[in-house]
């Protein structure tokens, strides 16, 4: 699931749907552009504060997800601690896919379940 979510972040970013890096997102999300806004993991403390504190402020969606390197590479460029979702489809589609990797939903229980209704009927 985490893979699709890389590669849907990929796919935003070529339909132009996805802005990166600090300075670029903060001018973005000041002018009411963004619909999504997504911190890496492993951004700094202060970075997940002012975008998270920005983000309450603008009434923006948040998430934390990923990491730098990854995020970077999934759209083509260095590490990236920000990057934000421009279109609110790509953001509803992603906001689901990280919802669901965190929930741990996404098809990877379902043969456990089946095992168990079967061991219960014998």
């Amino acid at each position: 699931m985490i893979e699709k979510i890389y590669s849907f972040l990929g796919l935003a970013r070529k339909a132009n749907k996805l802005i990166s890096g600090d300075e670029v997102c903060e001018r973005a999300l000041k002018a009411g552009k963004v619909d999504l806004l997504i911190v890496a993991e492993d951004a700094s403390l202060n970075t997940r504060k002012k975008f998270m504190d920005a983000c309450n402020y603008n009434n923006i969606k948040f998430k934390i997800f990923g990491k730098k390197g990854l995020l970077g590479k999934s759209i083509g460029k260095e590490l990236r601690s920000v990057i934000a979702i421009q279109e609110k489809e790509f953001s509803r589609n992603i906001i689901q896919m990280i919802d669901r990797a965190n929930t741990g939903y996404g098809g990877e229980f379902i043969g456990e379940k089946e095992s168990i209704s079967v061991g219960k009927g014998t």
